[in-house]
Order: C-alpha cells, then structure tokens, then sequence
C-alpha cells in the first residue's frame, strides 16, 4: 500500500493560502488516482511541532558518538526522564518520513525563508542516522511554495529565496532522487496597489502552478 504524508505550514488557515489550496488539489487528485492509497496529514502550523531542547541534543550527540545508531537503539540509549520524552516525541515523525512513498509538503515564503513551523519539524526529524542507508532515495517529495513577491532570474529581487535551495539541498543530501518544486509567485499583488501592474503575471504564475499539479498528481 502506497503511503502519503501530506504537510502544511502556513499560518494563514483561511482560503486565501494559495500553498494550501495548491496542496489540497494535489492530494485530492493523487489520492483520487490511488485510492488505496494510505493517507496522512499534518497541519505543522496548526499542530506544531514541539522544537528540539537540550535532551534532544544531548541523546544526539550520544548517538552519533557511538557511530549513529539505527533509530531502533535510541530508545535504549536515553538516560533521562527528559530524553525519553525527546525521543518520544520525535520518533513517530521519522516514522512517518520513513515509510512515506509521497512526501507532500505546502509552504509560503515568510521572509525570504521557510516558516518556523517547517524548520521545526526538519530539526526534530533530523535526528542523527534517521534517513542514513539510502531510506528515502525511493521516496518522491513535492515541495508546494507560494510567495508574495517574485524572486527568480531577472526579477529584482532574484535570488532571495532562500528556502527553494535550502530545501532542495536538505532532501537531496538524505538522499531524495525525486525532488520536484512547484512554485506560485506574487500573490500579494491583488492586495497591494504598488503591485497592481503585476498582476497578469502574478495570475500566469498560478495558472501555471495549477498545470503543474495537475499534471504531476495523476
């Protein structure tokens, strides 16, 4: 059975986040295609992650001591009461990452960067050795972006995005082979005046964001 772990991280809930309704569609059109498919969801703004505290550190730090250990010896290797609770709270998600087939994953720009709700969840499934050994060269991942301004080549802005490539890099360095990013830009520009004159390209960036997840979720 094919499994799916589908995130936001969006703070806006409401339907003016174009990452969620972009995410949505692509679920909704995957899921549609596969429907035995094993489906999981997490609103990382929603639900946060709790962030990574000393414990977690410091059960890392011993792990990676001894070699990096597989997930399944951590358990064993905690000393206290506190990073027991570390890693309690942490292995259900490396668990999810693991045994996805699709990770898809719907995310403004906020600043120029990911969401703290997403670098959150990063730094605590991050734990050392927990995508060692090629476990996620199989696994697809769809990164879902949407930003306000527009930051690609010609653009005034270009390169300001800083989480396309941070985020390009971090998968590809666990070993992620099917790495695809669909991108909708200028969504600011029905809001701010400023912007206005941009909008037949703000609405072509998202027709085009529309094309892509059609195609790419069937």
């Amino acid at each position: 059975m094919t499994t799916v772990l589908h995130l936001d991280c969006s703070a806006n809930h409401s339907a003016e986040s174009v990452s969620r309704r972009l995410t949505r569609e692509y679920a909704d059109r995957w899921l549609a295609a596969h429907s035995s498919a094993d489906y999981h969801y997490r609103d990382l703004a929603a639900d946060p992650i709790t962030p990574i505290d000393t414990a977690y550190c410091q059960l890392g730090r011993r792990s990676e001591s001894l070699g990096t250990l597989p997930t399944e010896a951590i358990e064993e290797l905690a000393e206290t009461p506190a990073e027991k609770e570390a890693w309690r709270l942490t292995k259900p998600l490396i668990d999810e990452v693991r045994s996805a087939e699709l990770l898809l994953i719907g995310t403004p720009l906020y600043n120029y960067s990911l969401p703290g709700a997403l670098k959150t969840w990063i730094d605590r499934v991050s734990f050392p050795g927990a995508f060692t050994g090629g476990v996620l060269e199989d696994t697809q991942v769809v990164v879902i972006t949407a930003s306000g301004g527009a930051y690609g080549a010609g653009s005034p802005r270009e390169g300001w995005d800083h989480q396309t490539p941070y985020l390009r890099a971090y998968f590809t360095n666990h070993g992620v082979r099917d790495l695809k990013f669909i991108q909708a830009e200028l969504t600011l520009t029905g809001l701010v005046d400023s912007l206005a004159y941009l909008k037949p390209l703000a609405d072509a960036s998202l027709a085009q964001a529309w094309d892509e997840v059609t195609l790419a979720s069937t």
